[in-house]
């Protein structure tokens, strides 16, 4: 809710992290500085997250062009194929990575999953949300940061 109305975040946490893409590129808070990014933790045992996957997808690609990144950190610790194979099977084309905790906690920790955090330009945390996601609920938030200056 607190998206759809452009509520402040209580806290502005700035994650420090760094993660390695199932496609073997490297992404750190520092080279995603200036975009807005979606970040959306997740396992392939969650079937939460398996449902709103397709919807994430497809925020990934309307606002690409603008500047949002989609990233999604697996929790899963089993063979990474398995991985590649749930992404391959629905069709997930953002980076994924698999992580481990210190990169979890780097945003403040989960305590269910899905858990998502919008991240504006600066690498802020601006809002965070747990369980699936209301694509139609965050449009106007992601938009809001897309539009902000970098530095706001």
């Amino acid at each position: 809710m607190e998206a759809l109305i452009g509520a402040p975040a209580r806290e502005r946490r700035v994650p420090a992290y760094a993660v390695t893409t199932r496609d073997g590129r490297t992404i750190t808070a520092d080279t995603l500085r200036g975009r807005v990014v979606f970040v959306n933790v997740w396992a392939t045992w969650c079937p939460p997250c398996r449902a709103e996957m397709p919807a994430l997808q497809q925020l990934a690609d309307a606002y690409a062009a603008e500047g949002l990144v989609m990233l999604g950190l697996s929790v899963d610790r089993g063979p990474a194929e398995a991985v590649d194979a749930f992404l391959a099977e629905r069709g997930i084309t953002y980076p994924v990575a698999i992580v481990r905790g210190d990169v979890i906690d780097a945003f403040g920790g989960v305590r269910g999953y899905p858990t998502s955090f919008l991240v504006d330009k600066s690498g802020v945390v601006r809002h965070a949300v747990m369980g699936p996601v209301g694509p139609l609920t965050l449009r106007p938030a992601i938009r809001r940061l897309l539009a902000e200056p970098l530095g706001r």
